[in-house]
């Protein structure tokens, strides 16, 4: 399985940008889907997932203003970020969570830089 992440750019504070992770090849197997960041000097963290179902979690620095969801029918995973701020600044990575091998696939990752 292949994941393409795409959306990120340069954003000004209070933009509202989405990204997209599309996969493609082996997708069977795949249970969550999720986005992840990793701003410059810093540990990768995780800003939201979603399962199968639809069931969501998100980081506390992104509750309320960033919304993750799925079309299990297109294999894309969507995360729309509302409100941004400068600190939202990171280099995104989509994962996804398998019940098959391999368990655990990453995308590239898309930068978003969030300046005025």
């Amino acid at each position: 399985v292949q994941l393409q992440a795409s959306g990120g750019g340069l954003e000004q504070p209070g933009g509202s940008p989405r990204l997209f992770c599309a996969a493609s090849g082996s997708i069977f197997g795949i249970n969550v889907m999720g986005w992840y960041r990793q701003a410059p000097g810093k540990q990768r963290d995780l800003v939201a997932t979603v399962t199968n179902s639809g069931g969501t979690n998100y980081a506390g620095s992104v509750k309320g203003r960033f919304t993750i969801f799925r079309d299990n029918v297109k294999n894309t995973v969507y995360l729309q970020m509302n409100s941004l701020k400068p600190e939202d600044t990171a280099l995104y990575y989509c994962k996804a969570q398998r019940s098959v091998a391999p368990y655990i696939v990453w995308g590239q990752g898309t930068l978003v830089t969030v300046s005025s």
